[in-house]
């Protein structure tokens, strides 16, 4: 006859407590109380819990490679990031399996499971714009794997990360467009699931009203995909309005660039007819006529943070096997001030 092996999870679960403390408590860690090494014991008796001496063993033995999962490769800002993780993790000794969910859910769960498979030490990720159950993502943590999120995250209470300050960064970029004179600001908003988006648009909202700007519904256009042909898409349908948008702050900079093609196809002029500014500071940005005034992300610096604060999970949970408490780094964002939004000045050479 053939028995289920108990598992840690399994005296967890009947004894209502987690599965580190379960495992804290077998190996008489000196911060659980003696009544829980007590009750965890008899259970682990009673039930005939045996270690997975061979599961353990996979698990425990270190690989000293960190797995990365980005949403896209091709996206300026996130070839800045693994930049800064290499540079950290490669000074430490750690090699980098990087993986590309292309911004889809399901190859989002692939790219995990093959990490994990892989027997990487722990996981930096980025989620996609699909991805809105966060089950895998919990599945894999639960297994023991730390985990660091960086620029987009969910509000996972166990896990550290690395993000920019969104909400400041829009709100400053708006305020500038105010400060420049416009009046009927649009915004091109994000992937409605991703935290980033949501913080852009209250920063959008916060800085129209603390100048007692109305906020106006019907210039706010959803751009769920961020790409440079939705952009164009949505600027076009801005500009089929009376009045015109006296400005537009986009979500990210492809789609700051596919407004500006359609404002160009338009036969209107940036700034004087439209002012634009963007986020993210593609390198692109520089190179458009007019240049894309944008707010900039410190990528390198948030892939060495990520970079650093994984390895450090890594290293404490392989000396001891306590819980590691979750840290947020929050980076600051800078405003890039191109001619795309100089409205009020004689544009610059």
């Amino acid at each position: 006859m053939k028995f289920n092996q108990v598992t840690i999870k399994d005296i967890a679960r009947e004894l209502g407590i987690s599965p580190s403390t379960v495992s804290r408590a077998l190996k008489d860690h000196p911060d659980i109380s003696v009544q829980t090494k007590k009750a965890v014991n008899e259970l682990a008796e009673k039930l005939n819990y045996q270690p997975n001496i061979v599961a353990l063993n996979l698990r425990q033995k270190k690989t000293n490679t960190i797995g990365v999962i980005i949403p896209e490769i091709v996206h300026f800002f996130f070839s800045t990031v693994i930049s800064g993780i290499e540079d950290v993790a490669y000074t430490a000794g750690y090699n980098v399996i990087l993986a590309q969910s292309n911004e889809s859910y399901q190859r989002e769960m692939t790219d995990m499971k093959a990490l994990f498979n892989s027997r990487v030490d722990g996981m930096l990720l980025s989620v996609s714009r699909e991805t809105t159950n966060f089950d895998h993502i919990e599945s894999i943590i639960s297994k023991g794997v730390p985990i660091v999120f960086y620029d987009r995250m969910y509000n996972s209470p166990t896990s550290s990360k690395v993000i920019v300050d969104d909400y400041a960064g829009a709100k400053e970029a708006v305020k500038h467009l105010i400060e420049q004179g416009c009046k009927r600001i649009a915004h091109l908003n994000g992937a409605p699931n991703l935290i980033i988006s949501v913080d852009r648009f209250r920063g959008y909202t916060d800085a129209l009203k603390e100048h007692k700007m109305e906020i106006k519904e019907n210039i706010i256009v959803n751009c769920p995909s961020g790409t440079f042909e939705e952009g164009k898409r949505a600027a076009n349908k801005l500009l089929s309005q009376t009045p015109l948008p006296d400005a537009i702050f986009a979500n990210n900079d492809p789609m700051a660039m596919g407004a500006m093609m359609a404002i160009k196809e338009k036969g209107l002029k940036i700034p004087q007819d439209v002012a634009i500014v963007g986020f993210s500071n593609w390198f692109f940005g520089e190179l458009m006529e007019p240049s894309l005034t944008t707010v900039d992300q410190p990528g390198f610096e948030m892939g060495q943070e990520a970079a650093r604060l994984l390895i450090r999970q890594i290293e404490v949970k392989e000396k001891d096997d306590f819980e590691i408490q979750p840290e947020t780094k929050i980076l600051k964002t800078r405003l890039v001030i191109r001619n795309s939004s100089l409205k009020s000045q004689t544009k610059k050479k």
